[in-house]
């Protein structure tokens, strides 16, 4: 379990590292995934090690977004102000990601 998030934070921070170092308006958390991505394409065996406490992690991932709940109460009146704009947003950035993710999936069952 720790070895996995040891690694896990190893890819974060790496990623943190090339986006801050370069200059890269894509953030550090993505860097982080894609790296670890090749990481576990390049070595076969990392995903057997990783995936117990990964497994662990994603059990529990629910509780990870009570820290970015609390966090955006202190802009609970920019929110009421912005309220429209936001759930336009959001509703449809998760149409246009179910869009994407039915092509997708389609696609790859031709």
């Amino acid at each position: 379990m720790v070895q996995t998030f040891a690694t896990l934070v190893v890819f974060q921070a790496a990623g943190e590292g090339i986006a801050y170092g370069l200059g890269l308006p894509v953030p550090g958390p993505v860097i982080g995934m894609v790296l670890l991505f090749l990481y576990l394409i390049v070595k076969k065996d990392a995903m057997a090690k990783l995936a117990p406490g990964s497994n662990h992690l994603l059990r529990h991932l629910s509780l990870l977004f009570i820290p970015a709940g609390a966090g955006i109460m202190p802009y609970a009146s920019r929110l009421a102000d912005e309220w429209l704009a936001i759930s336009v947003a959001l509703v449809a950035s998760t149409v246009v990601s179910i869009i994407v993710t039915a092509s997708v999936v389609r696609w790859l069952h031709r």
